[in-house]
């Protein structure tokens, strides 16, 4: 998934920090969106996936202007728990950020009646 980052991701729109480069918080909702992308062959009619959790190393800053891809990389085996490697490059190919974030494959509507 390739994004441009805008005044909008900012640290500093964004309430994260105060300098306008590419805020983590924004960073982390690009990679979700992968690791959700991702998940759609390991989840059947009335099930979806839901974030558990992250662990995500911010190295490089981005300036408004600039080009990310986000890259999921989906786990080996399927099962309830989906663990995504994620990383995020530069245009330049530089690598901005990397890590693994767990999905919980769960009944869509199970989940929204009881909230697990």
């Amino acid at each position: 998934m390739r994004h441009e980052v805008t005044e909008a991701d900012t640290a500093v729109a964004m309430g994260s920090g105060d300098v306008p480069v590419l805020a983590t918080p924004r960073l982390i909702a690009w990679m979700e969106a992968a690791t959700m992308r991702a998940a759609a062959p390991f989840v059947g009619t009335g099930r979806t996936t839901v974030g558990t959790a992250l662990r995500v190393e911010h190295v490089r800053a981005t300036r408004v202007g600039e080009c990310v891809d986000v890259f999921a990389e989906p786990p080996a085996a399927a099962g309830r728990r989906l663990t995504f490697r994620v990383r995020a490059v530069d245009g330049s190919g530089r690598l901005v950020a990397e890590g693994e974030i767990d999905r919980a494959v769960v009944d869509r509507e199970r989940f929204l009646s009881n909230g697990r």
